[in-house]
């Protein structure tokens, strides 16, 4: 339940609107893409057959052009022999093919706006860097807008353009993302890029961030992290607001 603020797209708060725009919206303009593809496609129909049903709910016409469509976007996503992967099902293929199934399914509908949550921490290095240089490619294709969600700090030094770091359900600083990892301004940002080991650096001990992330049922009082922040004050029981530290640059 949203108990409060606004989530804007565009004109539209999702957060507040009904459900048949929602239906809209996640029909034509808004795609996610999840961490575990072959429990995010449908188990009991052939992976052709759920692309073509997107396809069709854009306004893809009749269903022999719908599943020449999802056998076409298959092919665009990499996927091998696309024609004969269309006919089978999930539990057929590798954990990287059902990945690239799962992208040829987001953006079937032609979304505005592509949501990759933890898309590939599922898979080992090599099928991650194909599918990153995958779905980079399909953005500029598309002209997409993309939303990373990642905990992988090094993954997001490569491809995002602006980073939003969150601790505990709130956003602690956002920055384009040369700014925040040159001038970290939050010291959870800072713990954690201190947390990394680098090869252009002599340091022998790296940062450790003592305690633990409270449970969301019993936050603490005003910043969530004061209990665990080294520069913590009286005035941290009052909840910190984002303010402007530089261009484009804000911290909590």
């Amino acid at each position: 339940v949203i108990s409060g603020g606004s989530a804007l797209y565009g004109e539209t708060d999702i957060a507040r609107t009904d459900r048949r725009t929602m239906r809209r919206l996640r029909r034509s303009d808004i795609s996610v893409v999840f961490q575990d593809a072959t429990n995010g496609l449908n188990p009991v129909k052939p992976i052709g057959w759920q692309i073509a049903e997107a396809v069709r709910l854009r306004g893809g016409g009749s269903g022999r052009a719908a599943a020449a469509e999802a056998v076409d976007l298959l092919a665009r996503v990499g996927m091998p022999d696309p024609k004969r992967r269309a006919a089978e099902f999930p539990y057929q293929l590798s954990g990287g093919m059902n990945q690239r199934a799962m992208i040829a399914l987001a953006v079937a509908g032609g979304p505005k706006l592509l949501i990759a949550d933890e898309a590939t921490t599922a898979l080992d290095v090599t099928v991650q860097a194909q599918i990153l240089s995958l779905i980079a490619d399909l953005q500029r294709e598309f002209g997409m807008a993309m939303i990373f969600v990642t905990h992988d700090l090094a993954l997001v030094a490569e491809i995002a353009d602006r980073v939003a770091v969150m601790y505990a359900g709130r956003v602690v600083e956002t920055a384009p993302v040369r700014d925040l990892y040159r001038n970290p301004q939050h010291p959870y940002t800072a713990g954690l890029l201190g947390s990394l080991p680098r090869v252009d650096t002599d340091i022998e001990t790296l940062t450790i961030i003592d305690g633990e992330v409270p449970p969301i049922d019993a936050m603490p009082p005003g910043c969530a992290f004061a209990p665990r922040c080294g520069f913590a004050t009286s005035g941290c029981k009052t909840a910190p607001a984002l303010a402007g530290v530089g261009r484009a640059h804000s911290t909590a």
